[in-house]
């Protein structure tokens, strides 16, 4: 009698991804942001862009759009170099096209180990690196000392909540107002000695 194949069992799917409260407020930062780019525009025509962290490249554009958007200044840095495609094409004699010979990876000209992100953040210098699984290597460990030798702010991040609270915690503004010995230019005193 015809026994029929084992059916393969199949991987257990991975759990659905949960967007993160501080990713919710970046959404929020980001129709805010639209809402006074374009006012005339009406609300049923505004789409959000959608925002996540469970990858390198997706928690790296978030942390920057956060950054831009919250009035500071944040840029990509490209660390991989370029590829030159050395390979030469050519005709055979059955009218066949080859290609013969590969291409080759060229450094970068930029300083090895430099992080993923370079922020001005209140006229500081921050640098970001991403880490989603992977451990700093030794390059980058000589960036970092070289970047706090130096004055400036060298994180490493593994998601958009861990970089929100440090945010938060030392470049948030405050939500309430200010008290009247918190004035920096002295608005008050100045409005008491016009009159």
């Amino acid at each position: 009698m015809y026994q029929l194949p084992e059916i393969p069992v199949k991987k257990k799917p991975r759990p659905a991804y949960k967007k993160p409260e501080a990713l919710k407020a970046l959404e929020a930062l980001y129709m805010a942001d639209h809402r006074q780019r374009y006012p005339n525009m009406p609300e049923y025509a505004r789409t959000c862009k959608k925002y996540r962290d469970d990858s390198s490249n997706s928690l790296t554009k978030s942390i920057i759009d956060f950054l831009n958007m919250s009035g500071h200044l944040a840029e990509r840095i490209n660390t991989c170099g370029r590829y030159v495609d050395q390979s030469q094409t050519f005709t055979d004699v059955l009218g066949k096209t080859r290609t013969i010979g590969t291409g080759q990876w060229l450094p970068t000209s930029g300083i090895r180990g430099s992080a993923d992100i370079s922020a001005t953040i209140n006229g500081r210098s921050v640098k970001i690196e991403v880490k989603q699984k992977d451990k700093q290597s030794e390059d980058q460990k000589r960036y970092q000392q070289r970047i706090e030798a130096a004055g400036g702010i060298y994180l490493i991040v593994r998601n958009f909540t861990e970089f929100y609270e440090w945010y938060n915690a030392n470049y948030a503004v405050a939500t309430e107002p200010q008290k009247y010995n918190q004035c920096i230019d002295n608005q008050y005193n100045k409005n008491e000695s016009d009159q």
